[in-house]
């Protein structure tokens, strides 16, 4: 432990590094009744932590090895931290990514001069072709995580959370990939302050220092889930797990829904945007302290925000399910006319986030239903038992992977025996009681045969409606729109309507 002290303390980190924040997450602090701090790695040159380990072990190489190059393998940020320290000693760069590594990395170390290949769809797959081209060419490896000299540069953020809190840490939470972060951290909190807990947080799906503490050595995972691509590693590195097992206090493990919630957490705290990997350790705090309780400060590392941009849509709409804020519920209604508005009645004040439904044959119809539950889990409990206490068949879909990525998107389809469907596209004012106030202008005369509806942040709701108008009713339904008062623009005629929902086929 003492040489790695050494090593920490005499890191060559600061001339790319620069030391990051301690910032409080006010908001989180008071949902969880504790003080929470998040050390803000995000804020380097590379948007990420990597650059730390890369630069200390490529400052120590000799000249000899810096000419004949650099070869490292990259999910993205440590091929940033290895693109910046190559540009600033002059020296080549080839750098193996996984063809899943997002464009907004691969773009990153392109613009710094390196040498960019594109290798396998994981980053076992590239590190195999880096080792090749080591071999091949001549060039020095640098390995990502499990390296005594890349290990003490992420070591220095141990050292920085120690002096700019110097009262007490009940937890501090790391991200694990292969465990160089956690490992350098874990070193020197134990070393300094013993009675500091360190956690490393691995996804469920990706948890390789996990099963290797499991195992009492290093295994080989058959596969990870990529939405963390940071973190994706199938096998710990055999010194990184050497010292994780020494000095970590234990590793958490979260679903994709809980790293959603983390960066939606890390937006209202700091206007950050995070990627899922840099929430991850945010996450495995909340979890903890859920679990445990207690007052204590817990400290987490927000280790990137290379996201690409359009990755939000799906973080955004899972935030809510991995806060346990809303629910998604399949419920069966009879088909007949009023039950739609009678179903509505029966959720009461809460806020409706989505509502897919169309018309079938038969009896029963089903929908698709988010709620909003500022209460929780408990009012989750309490609202399915409600419904199904007043005859509704229900069931839970939130933790339903199939239902959330796809089913959602797919309720509906072509209806027969509706000719007199017309189709609306209506904007709802975003509040409570809006959609129940276009049911009763609508009364029981007009039958619904089609809804959709999902939140999306704005002041108002935009809203997709069939509603069987028959001709001679066209006047009193155009007037009682027309009372409404909701934005309105009939979309009967429109070719995607015709196509994929209507009875006749596109113009």
């Amino acid at each position: 432990m003492t040489d790695y002290i050494r090593k920490i303390l005499d890191a060559r980190v600061y001339d790319v590094a620069v030391e990051s924040p301690l910032d409080p997450m006010p908001r989180l602090s008071a949902r969880l009744k504790r003080p929470v701090l998040l050390k803000r790695e995000d804020l380097q040159a590379v948007f990420s932590f990597k650059l730390r380990g890369a630069y200390n072990k490529m400052s120590g190489l000799s000249p000899e090895q810096l000419a004949r190059g650099i070869v490292c393998a990259s999910a993205g940020n440590h091929a940033q931290g290895v693109a910046l320290g190559a540009q600033r000693l002059k020296a080549r760069a080839v750098i193996v990514m996984p063809r899943t590594t997002p464009a907004i990395k691969v773009d990153a170390c392109r613009a710094r001069g390196a040498e960019v290949v594109l290798h396998g769809d994981t980053f076992d797959e590239a590190l195999e072709e880096a080792r090749r081209r080591e071999a091949a060419d001549g060039m020095t490896f640098l390995h990502p995580f499990d390296d005594p000299d890349v290990i003490a540069g992420q070591g220095t953020i141990g050292m920085e959370i120690m002096s700019r809190h110097p009262a007490p840490i009940e937890a501090i939470f790391v991200p694990i990939g292969g465990g160089g972060l956690a490992a350098g951290i874990a070193t020197f909190v134990k070393y300094l302050r013993p009675q500091t807990k360190v956690f490393g947080v691995e996804p469920d799906d990706a948890a390789c220092m996990k099963a290797a503490l499991d195992a009492n050595e290093p295994v080989t995972l058959p596969s990870v889930g990529l939405f963390a691509e940071g973190v994706a590693v199938r096998r710990a590195g055999d010194e990184t797990f050497r010292l994780c097992r020494q000095h970590l206090d234990g590793v958490v493990t979260v679903d994709t829904d809980a790293m959603c919630a983390a960066v939606k957490d890390i937006f209202d705290d700091t206007r950050a945007v995070s990627e899922p990997s840099g929430a991850l350790a945010l996450a495995g705090a909340k979890l903890w302290a859920a679990q445990n309780g207690g007052t204590g400060t817990l400290v987490a590392v927000s280790s990137g925000a290379n996201l690409n941009f359009d990755r939000l849509r799906h973080i955004a709409e899972r935030a809510e399910i991995g806060e346990q804020r809303e629910v998604l519920l399949g419920v069966t209604i009879p088909e007949k006319p009023g039950a739609y508005r009678a179903f509505i009645a029966a959720l009461g004040p809460r806020a409706i986030t989505e509502f897919n439904y169309r018309h079938a044959e038969g009896a029963q119809a089903h929908i698709f239903v988010g709620v909003n539950l500022p209460g929780g889990v408990p009012e989750k409990h309490e609202l399915i038992a409600a419904l199904s206490g007043s005859g509704y068949g229900v069931q839970d879909l939130s933790d339903n992977e199939m239902a959330k990525v796809h089913i959602r998107y797919m309720v509906g389809g072509r209806a027969s025996g509706l000719p007199d469907e017309r189709l609306y596209r209506f904007q709802f004012p975003e509040r409570p009681g809006a959609l129940m106030k276009f049911l009763d202008r609508l009364g029981e005369d007009f039958d619904i045969t089609l809804f959709h509806y999902r939140n999306h942040g704005a002041d108002y709701g935009r809203v997709l409606a069939g509603i069987s108008v028959p001709e001679a009713e066209r006047a009193r339904f155009d007037a009682a729109i027309e009372a409404l008062g909701y934005p309105c623009v009939d979309e009967t005629g429109n070719p995607a309507y015709r196509l994929f929902l209507g009875n006749g086929t596109a113009a």
